[in-house]
């Protein structure tokens, strides 16, 4: 019994050091998600559209067995399209070019690994489809983005943007941006992994097409 109050006192040690220092550790990604989640209010690039990008771009890099730096990846697929609001856009400039400028409004001060900023200022500037990727977070998070513009979520992301008060984006605009996106966002998709994905996507996006083109008389009445 005498060595247990020793051995208890070095064991509360040990947790009440572990303590901090793993609430330091995700200290950064709490307060890019809070921002994220109050700030990106959009439907077609907003909080859940970075949610899918983290997601799939791991997804796609496990399948490629290729191992991304995870605090890259995380705030770069939440914060790519922060120039996309109008907050913090920059109209003169590409907006994953801006977003890259902008991310330490969010990540300074913060205990986000500085040595990491410029992976994820880079992997911010490649995130679209018609942009070069070089990293692997980069291509990663480059193919996630692509492949969330295609397929069933990438038909509800562009139907969010009509105009409900008859302006535009119309309906038969979002048809042609479907279609324009099923033609041109395949060409950008760099991964073996994120390829494999374009197929299947593809064939939702052309059913559905299909279907909406029989119930309204080739889009007459959309």
């Amino acid at each position: 019994m005498k060595h247990c109050a020793p051995a208890s006192l070095a064991l509360g040690l040990i947790l009440a050091m572990a303590g901090p220092a793993a609430a330091a550790t995700s200290g950064w990604r709490d307060k890019v998600t809070q921002f994220a989640a109050q700030n990106f209010k959009q439907p077609a690039w907003g909080f859940s559209h970075s949610q899918r990008d983290y997601e799939l771009a791991k997804s796609l890099a496990a399948a490629d067995h290729v191992i991304l730096d995870d605090d890259v990846i995380f705030a770069a697929a939440y914060l790519h399209d922060m120039a996309a609001f109008d907050k913090w856009a920059d109209e003169k400039k590409e907006h994953g070019a801006v977003a890259a400028e902008k991310i330490d409004l969010v990540l300074g001060g913060t205990d986000f690994p500085k040595a990491k900023l410029d992976a994820v200022r880079e992997a911010c500037r490649g995130h679209m489809f018609d942009q070069p990727a070089r990293s692997p977070e980069a291509r990663y998070l480059h193919d996630a983005d692509a492949l969330d513009w295609l397929g069933a979520i990438g038909v509800a992301r562009l139907i969010a943007l009509v105009d409900p008060k008859g302006g535009k984006p119309t309906a038969p605009d979002i048809v042609k941006g479907i279609e324009m996106n099923m033609k041109n966002v395949p060409k950008g998709v760099l991964t073996p992994a994120g390829k494999a994905r374009i197929a299947p996507l593809l064939a939702e996006e052309k059913a559905f097409l299909d279907a909406l083109r029989r119930e309204t008389r080739d889009f007459k009445t959309l």
